[in-house]
């Protein structure tokens, strides 16, 4: 098997030719992304269900809108918190100890919460935090088999992205702050046959 470089951090957005329902238009951050799979969460997808009714701890730390976001269509009866700390982002991510008790960083200043924590460990030191019913994951060499057939593009991440007030047009403004061709994709229509 060949070595996979890791793409842990960065964003995979849907390309408008994907065809799975489940990942049409979503941009998905990678959690982890090694030799055994890929995992990661879409974070366009919000959901009506409001953090306080699952998790009435973490409510108050969750960012705008407050709600459960799908972060994938694989078990959904699991829930994974995603934060941002800032001036974490600096920092070396291959020192686990880095951050706040019940945090573990994935790439730059975002990381994993455990949500078995007590949320007061984290509430000072967390900037955003989002919760993700489920998750996206690919086995081994699957995302890159997705990847050679041109299903998604790969672009940097930044903390906002986890945290972005208006999910439904995080999409297009992934692809447009891209200083490539990419940035056009971001016109694309909903719908290419009404065009």
């Amino acid at each position: 098997m060949t070595e996979v470089s890791s793409l842990t951090g960065r964003l995979l957005v849907a390309t408008p030719a994907l065809a799975d329902p489940n990942f049409d238009r979503a941009v998905v951050l990678l959690l982890d992304h090694d030799e055994e799979g890929s995992l990661g969460v879409v974070l366009n997808r919000p959901t009506p269900v409001g953090v306080g009714d699952i998790l009435e701890s973490w409510a108050s730390l969750a960012g705008e809108p407050g709600v459960v976001f799908q972060g994938g269509p694989v078990s959904l009866d699991s829930a994974l918190g995603v934060a941002v700390v800032p001036g974490e982002s600096g920092r070396s991510s291959a020192r686990s100890e880095d951050g706040p008790l019940g945090w573990r960083r994935v790439h730059g200043a975002i990381g994993l919460v455990d949500l078995e924590a007590p949320p007061e460990l984290l509430a000072a030191a967390v900037g955003s935090l989002r919760i993700f019913a489920g998750y996206a994951g690919w086995g081994p060499g699957q995302l890159e088999d997705e990847l050679a057939e041109g299903a998604w593009y790969v672009v940097e991440s930044e903390p906002g992205d986890v945290s972005s007030p208006a999910p439904e047009r995080l999409w297009r403004s992934v692809l447009r702050r891209q200083r490539s061709e990419l940035a056009m994709v971001a016109t694309y229509p909903d719908d290419p046959s009404l065009n």
